[in-house]
């Protein structure tokens, strides 16, 4: 591993392949909207919709206050929101996004549905968790259909984005932009504290409904190209299957990043492994005997996230030292995610 930085701490970086695959919410979120009031470009954490209207005023058109309702309503603790200044261009969204980056939320989600912005959100989230902030975003489009979706996907086509589909309706049976059926589905994600329990069939709270209904052969593609499907089943709204727009690498298809939980299982074993080194091993000696002591350190943060079946297994605990820089410790690992249940095949055989 290349250590670009001087900063004393401890750094990370990992690759995967198929076969080495205060409230209620575990992680927090973070906004980034067009609002009726509050200071552009300035972060506020509201603790629930009454202190957010407070803060940013009522929508007269969806936005700031529609998304904090919906991800109160979806189980999180605490939203760090930031209104979008300007005219609501790429770049004063982008200005948004900066904001969100110094700040501690794990998922972010914003009111545009404009690829350019959201192409912006993804650069954000891969900026921030390249710097130890790892964080996903959750997006959605207006009126896209199948292909659209798709298409967005493609152009998106990152293990730290989720892009959602259909549009959604209020509780009053009013359309709302898929936007906001992706804060719902940002408040759920956030809610869960098991990174490997998939979302498939997760309510999704503060959504009437969805706008189209789709087909067997719609959420085939959609999941095949990136898209998190949502349908609607006896009046709940909820995601067929949470996927990533990552399905290409280097322009060829891969698959290894395609669910969700993959993602977020990296990004609770590897931070939890660097924070349990950093609390113990802050002023060491790079000695043999401190080596051995992270490695066994490793090796406990590894053995937590095996008994609560996040990972399925873990091999190659090595701690060397660096030859070419005698202050820096090596820690390498491989571990592989545990798997979602998407599905149950029965084979049954019937004798007459």
């Amino acid at each position: 591993m290349n250590n670009l930085h001087e900063r004393p701490g401890v750094y990370s970086v990992y690759d995967t392949s198929s076969v080495l695959s205060g409230g209620r919410a575990a992680r927090t979120i973070g906004v980034a909207a067009r609002a009726a009031k509050g200071e552009a470009d300035k972060a506020v954490t509201v603790t629930g919709y009454a202190a957010g209207a407070a803060a940013f005023g009522e929508d007269e058109t969806p936005g700031m206050s529609t998304l904090l309702r919906l991800l109160f309503a979806g189980g999180a603790s605490a939203v760090t929101a930031v209104p979008v200044g300007g005219e609501g261009t790429t770049e004063d969204y982008r200005r948004a996004f900066a904001v969100l980056g110094r700040e501690e939320a794990q998922i972010l989600v914003c009111d545009s549905g404009e690829e350019t912005v959201q192409q912006a959100l993804r650069d954000a989230v891969e900026e921030a968790s390249a710097l130890r902030r790892e964080r996903i975003a959750v997006a959605g489009c207006a009126g896209a259909e199948v292909s659209e979706l798709i298409a967005r996907a493609a152009a998106l086509n990152s293990e730290r984005v989720v892009l959602v589909g259909p549009d959604a309706l209020d509780g009053g049976g009013k359309p709302l932009s898929g936007v906001f059926a992706a804060a719902a589905v940002a408040a759920l994600a956030a809610a869960g504290g098991d990174p490997a329990v998939p979302l498939n069939g997760g309510e999704l709270k503060g959504l009437g409904g969805l706008s189209q209904d789709y087909g067997e052969g719609d959420i085939d593609l959609l999941v095949r190209g990136g898209v998190t499907p949502l349908e609607c089943v006896a009046g709940t709204v909820s995601p067929v299957r949470g996927v990533t727009t990552r399905t290409k690498t280097g322009g060829v298809p891969d698959a290894t990043w395609r669910e969700l939980t993959t993602i977020l299982i990296v990004d609770d074993v590897i931070p939890a492994v660097r924070s349990a080194l950093r609390s113990r091993f802050s002023r060491s000696k790079n000695t043999a005997r401190t080596r051995a002591a992270v490695r066994s350190q490793v090796i406990v943060e590894l053995e937590k996230k095996l008994a609560a079946e996040i990972i399925s297994g873990y091999d190659g605990v090595t701690v060397t030292a660096s030859e070419e820089d005698p202050t820096v410790c090596l820690v390498e690992f491989g571990f592989s995610v545990a798997h979602g249940l998407n599905q149950v095949r029965l084979t049954v055989h019937i004798e007459i």
